[in-house]
């Protein structure tokens, strides 16, 4: 493992003004999103989407320092036959590759998740990083309901996140350590915050454990956040300032950035709460965007999987872009959001 090596893409990834964009949705994801938009989830259509947004030369070359891809994405090559991992390249952008293979009930927890995807992972990695890939993903999904998560769920999703991660540099692949405490329920913000310190510390605790290097991986977190269905939602500064405050208790300072997950977050929330957080400033790390919903939905919903709309799609992905690169050094404003219009 090259470590110098490693901490120069992870800081890459972290560049300021730069967030990663997430396009790493699984088949059924992306289906369900085309669903809404009445466009037919072929091949054709997820490959000249997905071309759509890495030909944004602005939004690419400007605000987007890395793409997280699905397995089927990092093989297909655009129109023209150029791989869409050179399209990414060519902008100055890293490609990257999600790695997880989804979720798995949890023995004896009801109602709980373990990510699965480790074994054969190491011959993976290897095909990956030969296609172009220089980082990777993995998500593991920690709910809060009635009793749970369970300290069973959050060890074993723990220790699974740092297996990965180990193989990642060993593969010389910095690795998105990505535990995610939904925001579905109806608890508060302050459930949320006690959840989540369980889980990074938890998290972390494993990573060092098993030799993970921090200076060469970027963390992907939640916010601190109320559940969509509680009833009081907490402000943007609430949001803000718990989310700093739990990871200067659980995140080293060896971590080069933390890129957050949207979370089922509307736009301009996403990008109202990262802002805020740059806005406090004073950090030990980099804080930034990885985003998938949140900077797709717009672009999904103008192309409509039109070809005359591709300016158009391409349009409304270099404003959330945008917005999101001002937020990630606290430059945003909510009056911007107007002017694309």
């Amino acid at each position: 493992m090259n470590l110098s090596d490693l901490n120069k893409i992870a800081l890459a990834m972290v560049t300021p003004g730069k967030g990663i964009l997430a396009a790493d949705e699984s088949s059924g994801t992306i289906k369900k999103r085309f669903d809404a938009i009445k466009v037919d989830s072929t091949e054709d259509n997820r490959r000249d989407y997905r071309e759509m947004l890495f030909r944004s030369q602005e939004a690419m070359s400007k605000y987007i320092s890395g793409v997280i891809l699905y397995d089927e994405t990092i093989w297909q090559n655009a129109k023209d036959g150029t791989p869409l991992v050179k399209l990414i390249e060519q902008a100055g952008a890293i490609p990257g590759i999600k790695v997880d293979e989804g979720t798995q009930p949890l023995p004896n927890c009801p109602g709980e998740l373990v990510t699965v995807g480790l074994d054969k992972l190491a011959e993976r990695l290897k095909k990956y990083y030969e296609r172009g890939a220089r980082f990777a993903k993995w998500r593991a999904v920690i709910d809060i309901g009635p009793r749970i998560p369970t300290q069973t769920a959050v060890r074993v999703n723990a220790h699974a996140l740092a297996r990965y991660a180990a193989l990642c540099q060993a593969a010389q692949i910095v690795p998105i350590v990505e535990p995610e405490v939904l925001m579905d329920g109806d608890h508060d913000i302050d459930r949320c915050y006690e959840v989540t310190q369980r889980v990074l510390n938890r998290t972390f605790q494993e990573l060092r454990v098993q030799r993970v290097a921090l200076e060469g991986m970027i963390l992907k977190p939640n916010m601190a956040i109320s559940g969509k269905k509680c009833p009081k939602q907490a402000s943007v500064q609430e949001v803000a300032e718990k989310t700093i405050r739990l990871l200067k208790s659980c995140v080293p300072a060896a971590v080069p950035g933390i890129a957050f997950l949207s979370g089922g977050q509307s736009d301009e929330e996403a990008t109202a709460h990262l802002d805020a957080m740059n806005k406090i400033g004073n950090l030990p790390w980099r804080l930034t965007f990885s985003y998938g919903r949140a900077l797709q939905a717009a672009p999904q919903k103008a192309w409509s999987g039109k070809p005359d709309n591709v300016p158009a799609g391409q349009h409304a992905f270099s404003h959330r872009a945008r917005m999101n690169g001002l937020a990630s050094t606290g430059n945003w404003e909510a009056g911007l959001e107007k002017q694309a219009a």
